[in-house]
């Protein structure tokens, strides 16, 4: 039987965690209702209060996504599992996948394509570049694709990817259209439906402002169309969607058992959206960005992204020549408390990665991150 030392055994105490103000590419700071929801009772998985509010939680996150999308739930894990749902459902072998890279989400948008035996076909641009509709469309003429998948925020370069007559193109070319809105949904401008889209992801942990372990999920009736006449069986029991859409449908048939507190959370976090109103919630993001944009460009710093396309909830903010940037996150987090984050991928050590999600994206929290960079950065050497 294995054992442990009598004197820690006995000294072992409550759990307790640093005050940390996440202003990293996510998680972000949960809301303080949707940490009181986490600790509600828990119910069963098929309590009646709970089957009502699985159609809660729906229908919050319909309109948090403009959609009217029958299925449209949470998936029960985190954000990647929410990405693998859209290809694991949609792809059968053989069939052309093209993918618009740019960044470190497009590269795993390509690997788990090609674990399912996508013919995956790629188009890329720099790290902090978009797409133009006319590269797009030169690309779907070339590969003829069955699906296009497009990174709608790029978490690695804080790009924003226009989808603006996507949709049309894609119907164009009888494709559908994945978006990966990881960090866009619930801080940035998202139209499912008027958009075209026809299978999206995200997270619960960024614009959410909720822990993660819950991830929005949704498809369109022309993806349900093209899962029902599959060959074969989705090759990933867990993320059936005709399974599992069954447990979030009419029937509320037993699939899996739901993580139940997870699931009050999101809920909290959605309702908290539609208090505010969408409108009113992407204007505080993209005011709260700008301070913090104007800020950072005062003490001489650069923004990687050009701001027409620059996401208002995560900015790569450029390191100077001659500054560690590991030494700076590490002091901001020992010396302040505060996190943010380093650069992914083909930006490691090139950039910081700047959070401003959900609760996290008020004025008082800027002020805090610019007078704790400012210092910081002198303290290292940086001079204007």
């Amino acid at each position: 039987m294995p054992q442990i030392n009598e004197a820690h055994r006995k000294s072992v105490g409550p759990l307790e965690m640093p005050p940390r103000l996440l202003l990293g590419p996510g998680p972000s700071n949960a809301h303080p209702a949707v940490l009181q929801a986490l600790g509600l009772r828990q119910v069963g998985h098929l309590d009646p209060s709970f089957l009502n509010m699985m159609s809660e939680v729906q229908e919050l996150l319909r309109y948090a996504w403009q959609t009217e999308n029958r299925i449209t739930i949470p998936v029960s894990a985190t954000g990647s599992a929410a990405m693998e749902a859209t290809i694991a459902n949609i792809i059968e072998p053989g069939e052309v996948m093209l993918i618009g890279n740019m960044g470190y989400f497009g590269n795993r948008l390509e690997d788990m394509a090609s674990r399912y035996q996508a013919d995956v076909r790629t188009i890329k641009k720099p790290w902090g570049e978009v797409f133009s509709l006319d590269e797009l469309k030169a690309a779907m003429e070339e590969h003829r694709p069955k699906v296009l998948a497009l990174v709608h925020a790029e978490t690695s370069t804080g790009a924003r990817q226009p989808f603006e007559g996507v949709g049309d193109l894609c119907k164009q070319y009888d494709c559908l259209l994945i978006a990966d809105t990881v960090t866009s949904l619930g801080g940035v401008p998202l139209f499912i439906d008027e958009w075209g889209i026809d299978l999206a992801y995200s997270c619960s942990q960024k614009g959410l402002s909720c822990p993660p372990g819950a991830s929005p999920f949704t498809m369109s009736d022309r993806a349900l169309e093209k899962l029902s006449k599959r060959e074969g069986k989705v090759p990933n029991w867990y993320l059936d969607m005709s399974l599992v859409g069954k447990y979030w449908g009419a029937e509320r048939t037993y699939h899996h058992t739901a993580p139940i507190n997870m699931n009050y959370a999101i809920r909290e976090a959605l309702r908290l959206i539609a208090q505010e109103g969408l409108e009113a919630r992407w204007a505080r993001h993209q005011s709260t960005a700008e301070l913090m944009w104007e800020g950072l460009e005062a003490m001489g710093l650069e923004m990687h992204v050009p701001k027409e396309f620059r996401l208002p909830t995560l900015t790569t903010v450029r390191v100077p020549a001659g500054v560690d940037a590991k030494a700076v996150t590490s002091k901001m987090l020992n010396d302040y408390n505060i996190e943010i984050g380093n650069g992914l991928g083909e930006l490691g050590g090139k950039v910081w990665r700047i959070g401003l999600m959900g609760f996290n994206s008020r004025p008082e929290n800027v002020v805090t991150l610019l007078a704790a960079m400012e210092r910081v950065l002198a303290e290292v050497g940086y001079k204007k």
